[in-house]
């Protein structure tokens, strides 16, 4: 497995594991599969941004993608970021999430970031066990605050505070 930096003919299997996450999970609170356009637009925002866009590339497919962001658009926030982690149905417990991880907190600390954000569905366990094990603390939970599947949704806020 390489952990690398997101190119353009990554697109189509970021957008794969992006729409599997929408259609299947509760991990991304959208309905509607999105189309190629609307990630490669995602990705030169990041790159604008100077944000990473990682992949975890095995074999020469994309198993996984992981990037962080602005957390709240006001310049008070510009030192805290929120991340996201996303791996691809059949790479799950392989260590992908684990290695993207690895390397985007090396990238956070390299960089100006001082917080870390992750906000979390409550009962994706398995995403706030990975969290916990980078030592990310759990800050707040937020109940019903998204619905999806026809069902309320719970929000679990957990932080890394970077040290310096």
């Amino acid at each position: 497995m390489l952990v690398r930096d997101a190119r353009r003919e990554d697109l189509p299997g970021i957008l794969e594991i992006h729409n599997d996450a929408i259609l299947n999970s509760t991990a991304i609170w959208v309905e509607t599969p999105v189309d190629l356009d609307e990630r490669r637009c995602w990705l030169e925002d990041r790159r604008r941004g100077g944000f990473p866009v990682l992949v975890a590339d095995v074999g020469g497919r994309v198993a996984g993608y992981a990037s962080y962001g602005a957390w709240r658009p006001k310049s008070g926030y510009r030192y805290t970021v929120e991340n996201s982690v996303y791996v691809h149905p059949d790479h799950h417990r392989q260590g992908v999430a684990t290695a993207l991880m690895t390397e985007l907190i090396e990238r956070a600390r390299s960089g100006d970031v001082h917080v870390i954000v992750a906000s979390i569905e409550s009962s994706n366990t398995t995403s706030i066990a990975l969290h916990e094990r980078f030592g990310f603390r759990t800050v707040a939970q937020m109940s019903e605050v998204g619905m999806k599947f026809g069902r309320w949704l719970d929000m679990t806020y957990m932080q890394l505070t970077l040290p310096g």
